[in-house]
């Protein structure tokens, strides 16, 4: 049977998704045809045969930057107006049950969120009648999510994905309230790369009250309340003005200097930057920072061209990696267009434990 690898990313993203999708098909040395509608938010990718096994392997070594959640399925299989539920039930059990769970999703665009209350309204029903009919094990060591995507009210893509290698949020995107007392909605945005770049026991771990960090870029705050908020003492490095009550935080010490020059006396835990500024500019910036010391980890953000996005990515990559290498300096980098990026990508570089 053709499967196809279903892909959701960011709209206007589809080329840099592809990329991504082939990059992992070239490592798991599988063919692959693309199909991407500029705008649409979604690619699949077509095979005659997928070695599950080998794609899973590769996509576990070579994650993606760009699509921020992909399952092996097949479709869009047309489906009646009036009972969704038998027919999916039918495709589901071709796709190896049992599931953990069942995600009904759509892509993320304002034309395809209309269909956003089908997928609620449908939710109960399809899960009550797959756990009757056997195919839910939420204890499944497997970790199978089967995914729906609705392209349509009557045609959707079906198939799944493993917990391991996955997502772990419905389309890929996490559902974050905006705090009341943050000066910003970045604030988000660097919530949401903890999440992606660390497991909760490393978040434990990692950012302890007592640590320190220094946030490059800072004004007006938001990545330094995310920080604060988690007991480090912060180092603000911006000329422009903290608001709000992260500007009178005993824990945090605003410094009107220049973030792309400023260093610390002496080493901190973690370094963030948020500078808006030439992405190779900002990719030596923070290999400079690992590589000599100053920090252990840093999260930092790169903003992108207009073309070209994707070598601009490898490029930044290839440039941290051998200041690093020629340091001899083991390390890990990983870069991810989060959902609260926009033209953009938010990049992790640790120093190997």
């Amino acid at each position: 049977m053709q499967r196809s690898i279903v892909a959701h990313c960011r709209s206007g993203f589809e080329a840099e998704c592809v990329s991504d999708i082939l990059r992992i098909a070239t490592r798991a040395r599988i063919e692959l045809a693309c199909e991407a509608v500029a705008g649409s938010a979604l690619v699949n990718a077509s095979c005659g045969a997928l070695d599950n096994a080998r794609w899973e392997r590769a996509l576990a070594a070579t994650p993606p930057w760009f699509a921020r959640s992909l399952f092996v399925g097949d479709g869009p299989h047309a489906l009646p107006e009036r009972d969704r539920v038998t027919p999916l039930l039918t495709i589901a059990t071709e796709h190896e049950p049992p599931f953990r769970a069942i995600w009904l999703e759509t892509p993320d665009t304002n034309e395809a969120k209309t269909r956003s209350g089908l997928c609620r309204r449908l939710s109960a029903p399809l899960t009550v009648a797959a756990d009757r009919a056997g195919l839910l094990a939420p204890d499944d060591p497997r970790g199978l999510r089967l995914h729906v995507v609705f392209v349509a009210a009557t045609r959707a893509w079906v198939g799944t994905s493993r917990a391991a290698t996955g997502s772990p949020w419905p389309m890929g995107i996490p559902r974050l309230a905006q705090p009341h007392s943050a000066p910003s909605r970045s604030t988000l945005k660097l919530a949401e790369a903890l999440m992606t770049f660390l497991t909760e026991d490393e978040r434990l771990r990692l950012l302890k009250p007592g640590m320190h960090a220094v946030d490059l870029g800072a004004a007006p705050g938001g990545w330094t309340w995310q920080l604060a908020q988690r007991g480090l003492s912060v180092t603000a490095i911006d000329n422009g003005l903290l608001r709000g009550e992260v500007a009178r935080d005993p824990l945090v010490e605003h410094l009107r200097a220049d973030g792309l020059t400023w260093r610390p006396r002496r080493p901190v835990d973690w370094m963030v930057c948020d500078i808006v500024e030439q992405p190779s500019r900002i990719a030596a910036l923070v290999a400079a920072w690992v590589a000599d010391g100053a920090c252990r980890r840093t999260i930092f953000n790169l903003k992108l061209p207009m073309k070209k996005r994707y070598a601009e990515v490898e490029r930044c990559a290839a440039l941290i990696g051998d200041v690093l290498s020629r340091r001899r300096l083991r390390h890990m980098l990983r870069f991810k267009q989060l959902y609260h990026d926009r033209e953009e990508i938010t990049g992790y570089l640790s120093r190997a434990e």
